[in-house]
């Protein structure tokens, strides 16, 4: 709730000081006299009007009185107040005693030491009761409630740049916070006094504050803060033990996707990946493409699928199908659809991309226009100890998607690879590579534009480190790591699914299409990070723990393999690899081969053929014995 009266701005409590000093002088000249003064005393009345209200004036500014914020005006205020009262007070003082007596003018500059007093005390005590009332009826608002019954927060806003003012304008219309002050670690900005609020403390003092002003809230008002930075900064909050809520992004807020008011938790995933790539007018670029078209998405229970859902939403299909092999997944998916307004026509599908029949069945009912194939099996380690399963999944699979999708004409076909297909050492990633070389064999049929995806690690996915990290917090410890150097690239779910749909976009004939990831993060400072986040000291309160690489992992991903090509296309930092020349009969009698031998489960034999296909893939055993021949 507002109060009756705004002392905020500098130039309002200047002016309201300004008044209050020129009240005192002539309510002095007054007492003293008993009444209005003689012409004489007149006169000296409105020569030291202009002089004393200007001397007090510079004298506040100088001492940093208008430094301090009214509503929290403190007994260190009081003091700073009263010197600088004392100071000018005693000046007058000095002039009374040492100017001459029976000169030219010194019936006007010698002023009555009564008046020189009662001036000094009535400013003094106008100067301090402005500011008391100010206190007062700010700790009356802080005991009202706002109009929907819910108590006022009081927050400390981080970052005192030009995001901070932002959010600062906003939050003054809000009646659910109030600023006590800005946090800022430029040692410069501390004490200043920037939208007419105070820079009470830099973050290393942020316990202290917090407890000082009785903080509710922590609010990171930082736009444009770099992952470090943002980490630390959330570090601090937590070692604090006060809540943080973060504002959008600066890309959110000139997008007008959200405003800087529309405050959100912070996450832990967001201050750990590389920087966030988003696609300008993500809208206008894509929407043309998939307006008013039928998509189908498999996989769609998945964390990839799952999203790719719901950003296709916003560029308005016709219709979308959600198909998966498990109901529970797609169940909660059509549920959370739903909530959301003016959707378009929403089919669920149960199927297992491994059953041909079928999916032809579901397609020649659904026709699809555009198809995004995300359905696989990703976990490394369970791949390695079940090559058959990852064959019959990964690879036939995938094969009958694609086939069932120049079957029946559709547009545009979309494969989500891995950055596990460059170079593979594990089954996984050869079948990725299997993947995307299908559908570079697929070009043929003319009638559908088929495309790759190419990404690294994605944060928060099912079975990524981030969760497996958290979890091991939580329980106390230690956070294992498989190896003091394996480095991975990290992208955002939304950051994947925008690369995605672009790509359907840009497809022509079997392109790979990759996102500019930056650079790779080094896991066990990824754990070491996380621990930090989580307000604890790595190898003080919880230990890590290397526990050695697991079956088919190598100590550094690769998203582009020596030998591909880099072409860049119109949007920023997304580029894409021409399709390489492949000996498809070859190619295509190995993959019928794989796909028997897998259905016979043999797994020694899928591994044989499988290193046999020039895919770069050579089995654990043969690396374990090119490594012994090598030392």
């Amino acid at each position: 709730m507002k109060t009756p009266f705004r002392f905020y701005s500098r130039t309002n409590q200047i002016l309201i000081d300004g008044v209050t000093f020129a009240v005192s002088i002539t309510l002095a000249f007054v007492i003293r006299f008993e009444g209005w003064p003689d012409r004489s005393d007149l006169r000296q009345l409105f020569l030291w009007l202009p002089i004393l209200i200007s001397a007090r004036l510079v004298l506040h500014l100088t001492c940093g009185i208008y430094r301090q914020i009214w509503k929290f005006v403190s007994l260190s205020d009081v003091i700073q107040i009263t010197k600088s009262i004392t100071i000018v007070s005693a000046v007058l003082v000095a002039v009374r005693v040492f100017y001459p007596r029976h000169t030219l003018f010194s019936d006007l500059v010698r002023l009555p030491l009564g008046v020189i007093a009662l001036e000094g005390l009535l400013s003094l005590a106008g100067s301090l009761t402005i500011r008391g009332v100010r206190r007062i009826l700010y700790l009356r608002q802080r005991r009202i409630q706002d109009a929907s019954g819910l108590p006022v927060k009081r927050v400390l806003l981080y970052g005192a740049g030009r995001a901070g003012i932002m959010l600062h304008k906003e939050l003054e219309t809000n009646r659910l916070y109030d600023v006590a002050g800005f946090i800022d670690d430029d040692p410069l900005k501390i004490g200043s006094v920037i939208s007419n609020t105070r820079v009470v403390g830099s973050g290393e003092q942020l316990a202290r504050l917090a407890e000082i002003y009785h903080v509710d809230e922590i609010i990171i008002s930082m736009a444009t803060a770099s992952r470090l930075t943002l980490a630390r900064t959330l570090a601090k909050c937590r070692r604090a033990n006060v809540p943080a809520k973060i504002i959008p992004s600066l890309q959110e807020i000139l997008t007008g996707q959200l405003q800087i008011s529309q405050l959100r938790e912070t996450r832990v995933e967001e201050v750990l990946g590389r920087e966030s790539v988003e696609v300008l007018e993500f809208e206008q670029v894509a929407g043309s493409t998939y307006r008013n078209k039928r998509v189908l998405v498999t996989g769609a229970g998945g964390s990839i699928g799952s999203e790719l859902t719901r950003q296709l939403l916003r560029l308005s299909p016709s219709k979308i199908a959600i198909l998966d092999k498990d109901e529970n997944s797609i169940y909660e998916l059509e549920q959370d659809l739903r909530l959301r307004k003016s959707l378009p026509a929403i089919e669920p599908l149960i199927a297992d991309v491994r059953d041909l029949d079928r999916l032809r069945s579901l397609f020649q009912r659904f026709q699809p226009q555009l198809v995004f194939h995300a359905a696989a099996h990703k976990h490394v380690p369970l791949m390695e100890l079940h090559p058959c399963e990852a064959i019959l999944n990964n690879v036939g699979g995938t094969k009958n998607v694609i086939d069932t999708a120049a079957e029946f004409g559709v547009e545009r076909f979309v494969f989500i690879s891995s950055d596990k297909a460059v170079n593979p050492v594990n089954v996984m990633g050869a079948t990725k590579r299997i993947g995307e070389l299908l559908v570079q064999a697929s070009i043929k049929f003319r009638n559908t534009k088929f495309a790759c995806v190419r990404f690294g690690n994605v944060l928060g996915s099912r079975g990524s480190v981030i969760p497996l990290f958290q979890k091991q917090i939580a329980e106390g410890g230690p956070v294992t790591v498989t190896h003091p150097d394996v480095v991975r690239y990290f992208m955002t779910i939304p950051e994947a699914v925008q690369l995605i749909v672009c790509a359907g976009t840009l497809a022509r004939g079997g392109e790979i299409f990759v996102l500019d990831m930056g650079n790779p993060r080094n896991i066990l400072e990824l754990a070491r990070e996380m621990i930090l986040l989580s307000g604890l000291e790595p190898e003080k309160d919880i230990h890590t723990k290397i526990i050695g690489l697991r079956p088919g992992e190598k100590l550094h991903e690769e998203i582009v393999a020596p030998h591909e090509k880099i072409i860049p296309t119109h949007f920023d930092k997304l580029s894409f690899i021409e399709p390489v020349f492949i000996n498809e009969d070859a190619f295509m009698n190995d993959i019928v081969a794989l796909i028997q031998t897998a259905r016979c489960n043999n797994a020694a034999q899928v591994v044989e053929i499988l290193s046999n296909m020039d895919l770069g893939f050579r089995s654990q055993q043969t690396r374990a014995m090119a490594a012994a021949a090598s030392n």
